[in-house]
């Protein structure tokens, strides 16, 4: 690169383009394997060069295939257990909603979450369509299926062993996620190497290599808090004290008719670009889904009415591709940081801070939060 030449969006575009061309392929297709890959060939073909697959006939061995397709089952295994049930009014929590008090700009909402029995939490769950205005989603993350699901544990394996081995540590936290057709989670990232399998129904999955990173137009908004009353069975939505930013992607993959042109006007970097990787996971397939990919993802559930799938959360290399995202990442696009009001660079998503906060009315010295993923950072933890 010659002195003093500026990196533009012709030169991160043709990134996208030589990636696909030279690692992940062009037909937008995830690759499918009929069995297990032996650890070697799961580092060599997929961890190092950072590439999802989808391994088909890899839970046969599981109890749970079988064992959980019954709720019987399910609610006399958890029958003295309390669970952390995520509720929300639509499904989409950590996801950005119209802001409670200027319904014109947006905001980060996160669940209002619950402890209940296990059978109550299934209930709501598999009852979607029969409870106005409240969607049940039980995925507390955080290591829950060791925590608050033990009595499931002789269900299925403790940790993927091919994993395991090629990645050299066991997973730092498992977690059972049971949903239904309403819940879905928006385009978000996770600094893990994820192992996700599915027990029953299908999750669908929308995927972006890191490379992507500008063309979902990650801003920072101010968080929100749902709560739900059980006497008025209705919910509210209120800002954090104090005001706190969370930086999340703007894009939605899927918009309404009515918003479809709007949409696709504010955010071509998404629209205009290569059509993201998409794959359905079904019950007994494990998708691996590499460190610092941006995915949504919808679900469509069982006869019962509801999805269930384990995730295994390994810790991530922070190696010189971590440095090459965070390089990439730093690099300003003044079509994907600052069109919006509320477009900014904090907290090490783009360098110079002041030029976005001063330009677009957010104070410099504002408290924001750099999340990860739903909940699965830490400093974020509401929910996926």
């Amino acid at each position: 690169m010659a002195p003093g030449h500026r990196v533009g969006m012709k030169e991160v575009e043709a990134l996208w383009e030589e990636v696909r061309e030279l690692s992940l392929g062009n037909c937008a297709q995830v690759e499918r394997l009929d069995l297990p890959p032996s650890p070697v060939e799961f580092l060599r073909d997929f961890v190092s060069p950072n590439k999802p697959c989808i391994i088909s006939n890899a839970l046969h061995q599981w109890p749970a295939l079988s064992l959980w397709s019954s709720n019987d089952y399910l609610c006399q295994a958890l029958s003295s257990t309390e669970v952390s049930v995520h509720l929300t009014p639509n499904g989409r929590a950590d996801s950005l909603v119209p802001h409670p008090t200027e319904p014109s700009s947006l905001c980060f909402a996160s669940a209002h979450v619950q402890r209940m029995p296990f059978p109550d939490a299934l209930h709501l769950i598999s009852n979607a369509d029969k409870i106005d205005n409240l969607v049940a989603y039980a995925q507390q993350q955080n290591d829950c299926f060791r925590m608050e699901y033990a009595a499931l544990a002789s269900d299925c394996e403790a940790h993927i062993d091919w994993a395991t081995e090629a990645l050299g540590c066991l997973p730092e936290a498992v977690n059972l996620w049971v949903g239904n057709h309403l819940s879905e989670t928006s385009f978000h990232k996770d600094h893990y190497e994820n192992l996700y399998a599915v027990v029953s129904g299908e999750k669908h999955f929308l995927l972006l290599p890191p490379t992507d990173v500008h063309r979902l137009y990650i801003r920072p908004y101010p968080a929100a808090q749902y709560s739900y009353s059980q006497d008025t069975g209705e919910f509210s939505l209120e800002l954090e004290e104090p005001v706190r930013y969370v930086p999340w992607c703007s894009v939605n993959p899927y918009p309404s008719l009515d918003t479809k042109e709007k949409e696709m006007s504010e955010f071509p970097l998404y629209f205009n670009g290569p059509v993201p990787f998409e794959c359905t996971v079904k019950a007994g397939e494990i998708l691996y889904l590499p460190s610092m990919w941006f995915h949504y993802v919808r679900q469509a559930p069982d006869s019962s009415g509801r999805t269930i799938a384990i995730n295994y959360w390994y810790d991530m290399q922070f190696d010189i591709k971590y440095a090459y995202f965070n390089f990439l990442q730093s690099i300003y696009n003044p079509e994907s940081c600052c069109l919006l009001s509320r477009g900014a660079r904090f907290n090490g998503l783009y360098p110079d801070a002041s030029f976005c906060s001063s330009r677009d009315g957010l104070p410099v010295d504002a408290n924001v939060t750099e999340c990860s993923g739903k909940a699965e950072d830490e400093s974020c933890s509401s929910e996926q």
